[in-house]
């Protein structure tokens, strides 16, 4: 019987501009000299007579990279939250314990929490050897996501757990997950200024209502952006690449934005936008030489308005999913 499982799940950008709660992708990076920038959790048995609280199927024992931030308590924390909804589920006899490693920072805009709550089901799946559909694992995720944002949606969940580029059609009533085609040498530019955004509170700015005339352009920005990565069109992928529903509303909030973006599309990438609710910025560019120039125009911009240090980042695509690890996530694109 395997005693314990470490998995590694990696960071995302959600909605991909257009694509708000819908679109996501996965990322593979290298940062802080060749880890890949993500989560790792470990997930041990325990034993039910020596378990020091007695009743809960899942406790923390450490979490690392965190500098403190994050809560120890099971029911606050995203990965304790998602292995307790697949113990329930699957083997609600069993408990365990969880180590968590972050590898990347907190709220910013790469989904963390998602990192953590997609490594915790699939060391799980793991350990207790279920073998489940990812469409299970992505649903018992997504307790450990409502948990931190407040909504279930899987835009940084799906690509982490599945890897790739994703469209998730629905999550009701079970998870209806679209694996899309990338074309050659799509490469993926991210600044990463040293602020943070709460996901929760970005999303309370949105509002409940949006007007008829900016859903319909939503709707076709975000079906031209399937069409062109299916057509391999660059070109209408370019002019797809527009977000005229969460743009508006988070972009205020991180300094330097708008600089960041003019920036980006200067020095030659297809579209740019937030990742998830920021502050990190994505932009979409044709190959990894384009996406270097773009990553320190953004960077250049945002550090010089937010006064901060800025990460830069560059990110292969398709990119791997989550997986089960023996040793470190192997580097990959350079940044």
């Amino acid at each position: 019987m395997t005693h314990a499982v470490r998995a590694f799940a990696p960071a995302s950008v959600a909605n991909i501009a257009c694509g708000f709660d819908i679109l996501g992708l996965a990322l593979q990076t290298n940062r802080d000299g060749g880890t890949s920038l993500g989560d790792v959790v470990t997930a041990t048995r325990a034993d039910r007579t020596t378990d020091p609280r007695g009743r809960d199927p899942v406790t923390i024992a450490a979490i690392t990279g965190d500098g403190g931030r994050l809560p120890l308590e099971a029911e606050r924390n995203s990965a304790a939250v998602a292995a307790n909804a697949l113990l329930r589920g699957e083997a609600p006899e069993v408990r365990v314990t969880l180590e968590i490693e972050k590898r990347m920072p907190l709220e910013s805009g790469l989904g963390s929490s998602a990192a953590s709550a997609v490594a915790a089901v699939v060391a799980l799946d793991a350990l207790l050897g279920l073998d489940l559909p990812k469409t299970a694992l992505l649903r018992y995720s997504l307790a450990g996501e409502i948990l931190v944002s407040g909504d279930a949606h899987a835009d940084n969940l799906a690509p982490s757990l599945i890897g790739g580029l994703i469209l998730v059609r629905s999550l009701e009533p079970t998870p209806d997950i679209v694996e899309l085609p990338v074309p050659p040498g799509l490469t993926c530019a991210l600044a990463r200024p040293h602020v943070s955004v709460n996901t929760r509170a970005a999303r309370s700015v949105l509002g409940p209502h949006l007007p008829l005339r900016r859903a319909v352009e939503q709707w076709g920005n975000c079906a031209a952006l399937i069409a062109a990565l299916y057509r391999e069109d660059l070109e209408l992928l370019s002019r797809s690449l527009v977000d005229v529903v969460a743009e508006p509303a988070r972009a205020p909030a991180v300094p330097g934005f708008f600089a960041a973006k003019a920036a980006a599309l200067q020095a030659g990438a297809l579209g740019c936008s937030l990742s998830g609710s920021g502050p990190a910025l994505f932009a979409l560019c044709d190959g990894i030489d384009c996406a270097r120039a773009v990553t320190d125009a953004m960077a250049a911009e945002l550090e010089d308005a937010g006064d901060t240090e800025c990460d830069r980042l560059v990110s292969s695509l398709p990119a791997p999913g989550a997986r089960v690890i023996e040793d470190d996530p192997a580097p990959a694109a350079a940044s």
